[in-house]
């Protein structure tokens, strides 16, 4: 196997991703997780404020209604999360990450009512592990 080939077990593993709250800061964690989500072989969708693009991917400012994701993981505070409710429910993700400091209570119920799966952890730690 060359290098940036995966195995077919590697990539029924793969989970396609959207990143609420995308940045092109690479201080930021969501920058991070992009970058993290990327080494380890997932597809990634991009959702933040300003255009831009990262890891050759463009940062989208418009609410898309991306098809089969697996994963939701949110980079932005519980105040900034109602617009984003429906939104993300439409999505039909299987499930959304709540990182540290984005964890919303209102949300959660929401996504269980609508049979969306919820953690909350932080994805750079569960990538680390091998738990994501």
């Amino acid at each position: 196997m060359q290098f940036g080939e995966f195995s077919t077990e590697k990539k029924l593993n793969m989970k396609r991703t959207l990143i609420i709250g995308a940045s092109s800061n690479p201080e930021r964690y969501a920058y991070k997780a992009a970058e993290r989500l990327l080494a380890h072989g997932h597809e990634i969708e991009l959702l933040g404020l300003r255009p831009d693009v990262i890891f050759g991917q463009t940062i989208d400012t418009e609410r898309k209604q991306y098809q089969h994701l697996d994963t939701v993981t949110l980079y932005i505070g519980p105040k900034n999360q109602p617009g984003y409710y429906d939104y993300v429910v439409s999505l039909k993700p299987n499930r959304v990450i709540f990182n540290p400091g984005t964890e919303n209570p209102e949300f959660e119920i929401i996504l269980k009512k609508n049979g969306i799966a919820y953690e909350e952890a932080c994805t750079l730690v569960l990538l680390g592990t091998n738990q994501y």
